[in-house]
């Protein structure tokens, strides 16, 4: 039997089918706890992990199912994540995504313990970005999301989407080669990008067990 689509399971949870909203909590726990691997800590994750997931049953009766219901799920993780570092930083400062990063953020940014040079360099490089950068690049890449549905997760105008994972791809090179001891592991990062973003699923699942 084919599983059910996230529109039916939508439909079937708002009829009050609780198993419904089980399976799609099933469904993308792990690509959750993705999205905020490599930006927060481990306890902190688990936090927005659990905020992200209680405002989407707080919210499902907004959600209009005009578009995926991954991207609007995504949106609340990126909001949550936004929240928790304007608290960082704190809420009178005026915190512009485009260009702090998790670095900048955090003083002391997430160490993982990745297996292989190449994939420790890649996380790195992505912490040093500007946090709005990073975030489309891991779900463009980690989550194969189309420009489209990045643009609706984040509330962004589609073109903007596009040019961001443009311009992010720049900057995560840069970022490599600022870090990388040899041109040649930046080189090999970037030619095996798919191989470490399959890397990083088979990490995020260790690291959540």
């Amino acid at each position: 039997m084919d599983p059910a689509s996230d529109r039916e399971l939508v439909d079937a949870w708002r009829q009050g089918d609780r198993a419904a909203g089980h399976a799609l909590f099933d469904r993308y726990y792990e690509p959750v706890a993705r999205f905020f691997f490599n930006k927060v800590d481990g306890d902190v994750a688990r936090d927005l992990i659990q905020r992200t997931f209680l405002g989407c049953v707080e919210g499902l009766a907004n959600f209009r199912g005009d578009g995926e219901f991954r991207s609007w799920l995504f949106g609340i993780a990126y909001r949550q994540l936004c929240r928790h570092y304007r608290g960082r930083v704190g809420e009178r400062a005026v915190v512009d995504f485009e260009q702090l990063s998790v670095a900048d953020c955090q003083p002391s940014p997430s160490q993982h313990a990745a297996s292989g040079e190449e994939l420790r360099l890649l996380l790195a490089a992505l912490q040093r970005l500007p946090l709005d950068y990073q975030v489309v690049l891991e779900l463009h890449y980690w989550e194969s999301m189309t420009t489209d549905e990045i643009a609706a997760a984040l509330g962004l105008p589609p073109g903007t989407a596009r040019s961001r994972v443009r311009r992010g791809r720049q900057l995560l090179e840069e970022s490599l080669a600022a870090a990388a001891q040899s041109p040649n592991l930046v080189e090999s990062t970037l030619a095996g990008l798919e191989r470490w973003i399959a890397a990083v699923r088979v990490h995020v699942r260790g690291a959540e067990r």
